[in-house]
């Protein structure tokens, strides 16, 4: 069941509810990594969820450039630039990590090795599907990546992105759009107004900011949502 997918929430209707902030999505995705996890973060903003694993846990991180035991952001004037992410952004290696080459990285990412990646995405269909690669504009730059490797190989694909565009257009469709990075592959969606479960059966809604709820998602994207 939808309503109108098309329609565009009104910037007042937007503006009534806070919004998440990068580090706060991604704090929510690091609580909910589960002890022992092997897990490989995306380019943009699933890099930040590094920062945040809770130190009681042990979170093994892959990145697709060729580590494995990545940890967080060093300090201020620590970087060292030879040891970097996937984005190129400066990391550390915890005790025990290790680096190597790509060929490697993908054998794990296209092995079944990885029990979930975190990506960022353009489009999200309500069943799942993922398009992260492509805007399919005529002047756009198709940089796919890893991401499909990653959507198919990982036992779990989560997105963490914005709920809406700057232009007002809702990410989480009926259908997507854009050229498809993955079918079906999403099962969580963490947003700045929102966090979801998504596959056969629909939306699902599992928090929000204050004074957001179901109902009133509904009336934001359009699409039927289960509280």
């Amino acid at each position: 069941m939808t309503t109108d997918a098309h329609a565009k929430p009104t910037a007042h209707s937007l503006s009534q509810y806070p919004r998440r902030s990068k580090d706060q999505m991604a704090r929510l995705v690091a609580q909910d990594i589960p002890d022992g996890a092997y897990v490989n973060l995306g380019i943009g903003m699933p890099t930040a969820v590094a920062n945040h694993i809770p130190m009681d846990r042990e979170v093994i991180l892959q990145s697709e450039n060729g580590l494995l035991g990545m940890g967080p952001a060093p300090a201020e004037g620590q970087e060292d630039y030879d040891l970097i992410n996937a984005g190129k952004q400066a990391v550390t290696l915890l005790p025990g990590g290790a680096y190597f080459n790509s060929a490697e990285s993908f054998a794990m990412m296209r092995g079944g090795h990885l029990d979930i990646c975190v990506l960022g995405a353009f489009q999200v269909s309500v069943d799942g599907n993922l398009a992260n690669w492509h805007t399919g504009e005529p002047t756009a730059i198709p940089a796919v990546g890893g991401a499909m490797d990653l959507a198919i190989g990982a036992k779990q694909t989560w997105v963490m992105m914005d709920l809406f565009t700057k232009s007002g257009e809702c990410k989480l469709v009926t259908q997507c759009t854009y050229p498809l990075t993955g079918i079906g592959c999403v099962k969580r969606i963490y947003t700045d107004l929102a966090t979801l479960e998504c596959g056969p059966a629909g939306l699902r809604l599992l928090d929000a900011v204050a004074g957001l709820d179901a109902t009133r998602l509904q009336a934001l994207t359009g699409l039927f949502i289960r509280g």
